[in-house]
């Protein structure tokens, strides 16, 4: 009986350690209205960093991220542009002095958050085998441009539109 149970307990034991343990792909992000995700409210200077706490995508291993976060940011990435052509140029073309201002910041910071989106969507595709080299250098080029002008206006009042994309 002892010799039994004995030879139980070291199999379970074994089964255990030896069972594969998966590379789980598993969402971080959650589907949202824009005017969850938005980053334009606010000041300006600081777009980046509200981008990619709004989107935690862990950097360091893009071939594993979850397809419905990428999915995620696909679809974020086309309403954030929806909100600049469809809101925030209209809005800007009405406005005058101190608002066309925080609008235009507004914009700026939603720039950041649409190239940003486009640049991990390209990453995460290329880490998964897509050859997107070229498309993301461009994009990359357009968000360190977009940056610059956010941090340049640091401190500035930044105006979000309303945007039901």
């Amino acid at each position: 009986m002892r010799f039994s149970s004995s030879i139980f307990l070291f199999g379970l034991a074994a089964t255990s350690l030896a069972a594969p343990v998966a590379n789980a792909k598993r969402g971080v992000l959650t589907k949202q209205s824009y005017a969850d995700f938005q980053v334009s409210d606010g000041v300006a200077g600081n777009a980046l960093a509200e981008v990619n706490a709004k989107f935690p995508i862990d950097t360091s291993d893009l071939a594993n991220v979850d397809p419905a976060d990428q999915q995620i940011i696909s679809d974020a990435r086309k309403v954030a542009e929806s909100a600049e052509t469809d809101a925030f140029n209209p809005a800007i073309d009405a406005a005058s002095g101190a608002d066309a201002t925080a609008l235009q910041n507004g914009k700026i910071k939603n720039k950041v958050l649409k190239l940003q989106l486009e640049v991990l969507d390209l990453q995460i595709s290329q880490a998964q085998g897509e050859d997107n080299a070229a498309k993301i250098a461009e994009e990359q080029t357009k968000l360190n441009n977009n940056i610059a002008l956010d941090k340049k206006a640091a401190g500035q009042a930044s105006q979000s539109v309303q945007f039901d994309g």
